[in-house]
Formats: structure tokens, sequence, C-alpha cells
């Protein structure tokens, strides 16, 4: 049984950093970039439109559709229709893609579909350079320094964790608001402070929400100064209403997709390792 041949289509610099590391167990072909924006030391082959070579798998970004239900592929100057790259597939393959929505299950019905953002692993490995893209963000913004900074973290879960040790290393006096007691062992466990999310309030410099679900509306937002800089690390729907932040004067960030834009090289090279550990449960590869 031979190895499977791999399709990368659409996505940003990570995924061509992804498609670098799987060839070196994979043959992989790349759909969605303009030939620009492939650096030559990558030596990626470039898939060609015309091309009727059938591919085993296909690895598509984080989300794979845009708004308009094409392939997101924002390194290309074409619109890529989601049916364009299923012409480079082959009956039976099989698509892995982050943020897997069920637009992209309807568009691909014949095909089994994988979201590698549900895999523990890739959650772990991915917490790291979140963190890191947030503070280098919250750096940027900042008229202060982190060190001594009044810092709330919401949500001590592998985002907020990595960031309490971050920014332990930068001298700030760190909060992490929590919901239950194992919030509150998990604080305590990282040597910081912690404090009911209901009972929140005070003079923090900087807020990080890591919790997919509205924790500042109109009235939370109140009890906090307008100088405070919210950075939202949460996925949809998030966890600020910035309508609301807005209203208050407050600074607040939606910083989706960091990974990709502060770290693609790591975040495309996880993406890599994720993708290969998935196909390897499915005993498509070789041992």
């Amino acid at each position: 049984m031979k190895r499977p041949e791999i399709l990368i289509a659409g996505g940003d610099m990570r995924q061509l950093y992804c498609a670098a590391k799987l060839s070196r167990e994979f043959e992989v072909g790349v759909l969605g970039f303009d030939r620009e924006c492939i650096p030559d030391e990558l030596e990626l082959k470039a898939v060609e439109r015309s091309e009727t070579h059938c591919y085993d798998c296909a690895v598509l970004p984080v989300p794979p559709l845009n708004s308009e239900g094409n392939l997101f592929a924002p390194c290309s100057s074409a619109v890529i229709s989601i049916s364009a790259v299923a012409e480079f597939l082959a009956a039976d393959a099989v698509i892995y893609a982050g943020r897997v929505d069920d637009r992209l299950r309807k568009a691909l019905p014949q095909h089994t579909v994988y979201d590698y953002l549900l895999c523990e692993e890739m959650s772990l490995k991915n917490a790291v350079p979140t963190a890191e893209g947030a503070v280098q963000l919250a750096l940027e913004e900042l008229p202060v320094t982190l060190n001594g900074l009044k810092v709330l973290i919401v949500g001590m879960g592998r985002i907020g964790t990595a960031l309490a040790e971050i920014l332990k290393g930068f001298g700030a006096d760190i909060t992490a608001a929590v919901h239950n007691s194992r919030g509150t062992a998990k604080a305590r466990l990282h040597g910081i402070r912690s404090v009911p999310t209901k009972r929140l309030s005070g003079d923090y410099g900087l807020v990080f929400n890591t919790v997919p679900k509205l924790i500042f509306g109109n009235e939370m937002l109140s009890r906090f100064d307008k100088n405070t800089l919210f950075i939202d690390l949460a996925s949809k729907p998030g966890g600020i209403d910035f309508d609301a932040a807005l209203e208050h004067g407050i600074k607040a960030i939606w910083a989706l997709g960091l990974p990709g834009k502060t770290a693609p090289v790591t975040s495309g090279e996880i993406i890599a390792e994720t993708v290969s550990s998935m196909i390897a449960e499915r005993g498509e590869a070789i041992e």
C-alpha cells in the first residue's frame, strides 16, 4: 500500500509550511497560491488547473471556505470554487480542514471530512503560539509595560495557562477569572490569584478572554475602566460584546487566527504533524 498523496488547497503562509513539512513524508501538491507567494526555498509543487492527477487526501485551511462559499485562498488572485478542488481528488479522498461547518460537508458529500482543530494534539501544541501572539499584540497596543501591570485572564484552559506562564516572565500582576473550583485549583497551581467570573471588577489594564461565550456584556463592561485593553482569543461567538465596548469607549480586539499571523512556520508545522498523525491513525500510511 502506497503512502497517500496530499493536496494542500488554499489558506495563508502556514499552509505552505504545512505542505513543506508533509512533503518530507508524502508526495504533496499545492493549490490556491500565486507563484510569487511560494518561497523558492520550500521547493513545493504547484498544481496546475489543467492537471488530471488525483490526490488521496486534501488539507484545507482555517476556515476552509470564505463568506461566498469558495475556497478560502487569500494568497490566490483567482477565485477557486470547492468543486474545482474536488476535481483533483480521488473518489474516496479524505478531507482535513480547520473549523469545519456544514457548508463544507454539503459541498463535498462524497468525502469524509475531519476537523483537525478538534484534535487534542493540535490544541495542546497550538496554545503556546496563540498565547505568544496575544502577548505580542498586547505589547504593540499598550502604552505601558507588562511589568507590574494588572492583567486578567478569563479561563484557565490550554491558552489561559500558557498566557499565565508567559506573563509571569514579564512580571505582570496576574489574576484568573474562573467558573469553578477546578479553575481555582489550576490558577493556584500556576501561582496566580483567581476570582469568580460573576464577581469581576477592578482596575485591570489588560484583559484576555479565552472563553467562547458572552462574558463581557454591557453591564460587565461598565465595571471596567475605559482605558482597559480587551483582547478576545475565543472562537465564535467570542466573549465580548464589541458594540457595548465601543459605547463605553473601551478598546476591544477580537484576535482570531493569531498563530497563522505571528508564527506561520510553527503553526503550519503543527497542522502538518496533526494531519500526519490523523492519517497514520486511519491506517493510510505505510509503517
